[in-house]
């Protein structure tokens, strides 16, 4: 069975690599990708994540003030 994963696009590539250093510490399955070209995201590169790790990841992200945003296309 497949599980389902969401994309977290950003601004920068600073909070990108931020963001994947702080999923990585929580012990969280992200990939790096590219972001998608319709995201309208400064950065080409976006982190992948299980749709079940995305409260806690965002709640991390939030908390350390890295701007994100999730990709819905």
């Amino acid at each position: 069975m497949s599980r389902t994963r969401r994309i977290l696009v950003f601004d920068t590539t600073h909070h990108a690599l931020w963001a994947e250093e702080v999923a990585r510490e929580m012990r969280l399955g992200v990939e790096v990708v590219p972001a998608p070209a319709a995201s309208g995201a400064g950065c080409d590169i976006a982190i992948e994540a299980l749709e079940e790790d995305l409260v806690r990841l965002v709640a991390a992200l939030r908390e350390r003030t890295i701007v994100f945003r999730v990709y819905e296309g």
